[in-house]
């Protein structure tokens, strides 16, 4: 079961691949959803308003995964696609990598762009803080106070995080719990009579 995936943590450093005169400025950007690819797209196209191409690849999720690779009018396959695989290849997801090329005056020639195009992104993915995150699964707890002492043996034991709690005529805990975990602890909760467990929908 995939419980985990890698990405980067905050926008990388600007980095700059030269072949021929031509530059390859290089970013990876952290991204949950397509708005924040056209942002970031968006703020780049600005920045480098007399570039040529801007060409990019991105992926977002674990299971489904979907991805995109664009060559903004580089031959077919020779910018997106090399930028895809380097995503790939470092193992990431909720990624956007992009590299902005302004033209030397000189044909690279479509393996001269492949291999620039592979070797912007790969700098741009190294210039990120890569980190490792779990996939986790939120449950709801409802109890009452009489429970507290075994409810909270559990979540010490299990090493539970707990992500929201409301303390009023009874106990509310919203839990979070690795993915490959979760059946196991749905099990210790619902065997305690009285505590009522109920998965989240995120």
């Amino acid at each position: 079961m995939i419980d985990s995936y890698k990405t980067i943590v905050t926008a990388s450093e600007e980095t700059l691949y030269k072949d021929r005169n031509s530059k390859f400025f290089g970013y990876a950007f952290p991204v949950l959803n397509e708005d924040q690819i056209k942002e970031a797209l968006d703020g780049l196209k600005k920045k480098h308003h007399a570039a040529r191409h801007f060409c990019y690849a991105w992926q977002l999720g674990v299971d489904p995964v979907r991805y995109r690779a664009n060559d903004d009018g580089e031959p077919s396959n020779s910018a997106g696609m090399p930028i895809y695989g380097q995503i790939q290849s470092f193992e990431l997801t909720n990624v956007l990598v992009v590299s902005v090329r302004y033209f030397g005056g000189t044909k690279l020639g479509v393996g001269g762009l492949i291999s620039a195009y592979r070797n912007s992104a790969q700098l741009a993915i190294e210039a990120s803080e890569i980190v490792e995150k779990t996939i986790d699964v939120s449950f709801s707890l409802q109890f009452d106070y009489d429970l507290m002492n075994p409810v909270m043996r559990i979540i010490k034991d299990q090493q539970i995080e707990i992500t929201a709690q409301d303390l009023g005529m009874d106990c509310k805990y919203t839990i979070a719990v690795r993915k490959k975990d979760a059946a196991k602890i749905f099990k210790l909760f619902e065997s305690l009579y009285k505590v009522q467990i109920k998965q989240l929908v995120s």
